[in-house]
This record gives C-alpha cells, sequence and structure tokens, in this order.
C-alpha cells in the first residue's frame, strides 16, 4: 500500500467575486434541467451576499490551513489542499499543483456529512475525472463516511448549546430543534443512506443535549416544481410551529460544514423573514466552520489512513 503523502479537501465551491456568479452556477448546472428563471432567482441571492461573493472558499480554506496545523502538532505531518467540484480551484487544478510538488498518493476527504449521488458519488466521479485529465495526478484514496464520527457530533452539538443559549431561559426546554440538510430528490433518496444517515446524525445530537423535542427539515431544493424532492421544507415547518403558538425555534444545519448562500441567505435572510413575519424568533446554530472538534475529526481520519 502506497504511503499517504497529503490531503485534499474536497469541496462543492463558489463564486468568490460577484462576475463569477453566473458562470459559476452555468458550471453547476451544466446537464440539468434547472429553469433559467431559478438560475436568476439564485444569481440574485449571490448578489445579495456581501461582495456578491460566497465565504465557501476561503472557509474550506481555513479548515485546511487548521488541519495542517492540527496535523504538524500530533502527526502526521502532512500538507492539506482543497479542490472544488465546481469553480475554482477546480480538483484538475488542485490535482496538477499536487503532481508539481511530487505528490504521489492523497486522502481525500469529502466535506459531505450524508451521503447520497450528489453529496458523495458524484465527488468521487469528478475526482477521477480529474486525474484522467491531469498527467502525473496523485493516486487518491478517500476517507469513509464520517457522519457517526464522535467528534463531529461533539461538534455540531456545541454549536446547537450556543444557539440554545439565545432563548430565554424559561422557555429553553420545549423550544423546538430542527436540524436541516439540503434536499434531494427522493429517487436518489431512496437509493442511498441520506435520510438514514441525517436522521441518526440529528437524534445522536439531541441525545447529547438531552432535549427530545426535535424534528427534521429540508431547505435549498432546486429543480422542477413538479419532481418531488424530501419534505418538510424548512418554510413550511417553521409556519406549522409557528401556527401552533411558539415562539422560538433552534435551527442546526447539521448537513453543512461551513458558511455558504444556503446557509447566510436561505436560512439567515429568507427562513428569518418568514420566522419574524409570524412572530417566531429563529436561533440559527453556527456550521462547523474550524470548530475544533470538527478539525480534530478530519485529523483522526487522517490518521486512521496513514
Amino acid at each position: 500500500m502506497t504511503t499517504v503523502d497529503s490531503v485534499l479537501l474536497i469541496a462543492f465551491g463558489g463564486p468568490a467575486a460577484s462576475p463569477e456568479i453566473r458562470p459559476f452556477l452555468e458550471v453547476v448546472t451544466r446537464d440539468r434541467r434547472v429553469p433559467p428563471e431559478r438560475l436568476e432567482e439564485v444569481a440574485h441571492h449571490y448578489e445579495r451576499m456581501p461582495g456578491g461573493r460566497s465565504p465557501l472558499g476561503e472557509r474550506t480554506l481555513a479548515q485546511a490551513r487548521a488541519l495542517e496545523q492540527a496535523l504538524a502538532a500530533r502527526g502526521p505531518a502532512l500538507p492539506v489542499h482543497v479542490g472544488m467540484r465546481n469553480w475554482h480551484p477546480f480538483l484538475h487544478e488542485t490535482l496538477a499543483e499536487m503532481a508539481a510538488r511530487g505528490h504521489r498518493c492523497t486522502l481525500g476527504i469529502i466535506l459531505s456529512p450524508f451521503r447520497c449521488d450528489a453529496s458523495w458519488d458524484r465527488y468521487v466521479q469528478d475526482v477521477a475525472g480529474a486525474r484522467a485529465r491531469t498527467p502525473g495526478a496523485p493516486e487518491v484514496s478517500f476517507a469513509p463516511a464520517w457522519s457517526e464520527h464522535p467528534r463531529f457530533l461533539a461538534a455540531v452539538t456545541d454549536r446547537a448549546r450556543a444557539a440554545f443559549a439565545e432563548v430565554p431561559e424559561g422557555g429553553r426546554e420545549w423550544t423546538p430543534l430542527v436540524f436541516t440538510a439540503h434536499s434531494i430528490p427522493v429517487p436518489m433518496a431512496d437509493a442511498s443512506p441520506y435520510v438514514a444517515e441525517l436522521t441518526a446524525a440529528a437524534r445522536a445530537v439531541a441525545a447529547r443535549l438531552a432535549h427530545p423535542r426535535f424534528s427534521i427539515a429540508y431547505q435549498s431544493r432546486s429543480g422542477r416544481p413538479e419532481d418531488p424532492w424530501l419534505e418538510p421544507d424548512i418554510g413550511g415547518a417553521l409556519r406549522a410551529l409557528a401556527a401552533a403558538g411558539e415562539r422560538h425555534a433552534v435551527i442546526v444545519p447539521i448537513g453543512f460544514v461551513c458558511d455558504h448562500v444556503e446557509i447566510l441567505y436561505d436560512l439567515d435572510i429568507e427562513a428569518r423573514a418568514l420566522a419574524a413575519e409570524r412572530g417566531l424568533a429563529l436561533h440559527r446554530a453556527a456550521t462547523m466552520n474550524d470548530h475544533p472538534e470538527f478539525i480534530a475529526m478530519l485529523g483522526d481520519l487522517v490518521r486512521s489512513a496513514a
């Protein structure tokens, strides 16, 4: 077995400046039946972000630097690179840089907690495609699924606990806790462990919080309206909570590991406005970003492989 000599964090990608928004969306939706009006709608979401940019790239790079430091401290001391499926640095660009640096066998870590074709299989396929077009590209082995890793669950629990601290003390015990993940088409969900892994992780975090009142909702669906996607949608879930007389809700985006437009717009702007219109205070837990327990989990994955 070839010794792992580097780490590759694999993420979705996002525009780093306003002029990149529509070219990025064209890459994302290539060969998909996404209506033009939906693309424009999403483009406007990005335009609402400061500078018309997604922080996903810099957040992922921060995760890479934190992991590199953790590996330097505890071993094995390996360089950590970032490759994106849909924008710069594209996977083939990063693999070419790694080849130039002499890397021959890298550990790929897919930064998606729950597995389905869109969140896992396509990443593996795109890495294979990027290797095929990159002379001398290193071999890529993949870290296993990590949604049950205790350190991931600890990090989510810590983020959720901080969000609960925003709720007035007398009402925390029965404040509804809603875990969210990206909605996907129902046929894709039926053919994958996506819902089972999401449900198991949500249940584990709720148990760690000793908070039995929790539910799961989905967000950020795309595609044709007539196609069935996972439900309930977060908007419908918030409407139902407000109609039931709730005044606070804690939202934990457990399916996302760093800030980007599906957090900063879909939850912080759209969902928050919907909740406020109905007298419901929304307390959104932070995503992982560079939480120490999340970085420690990534380090565990590297050490297990190396």
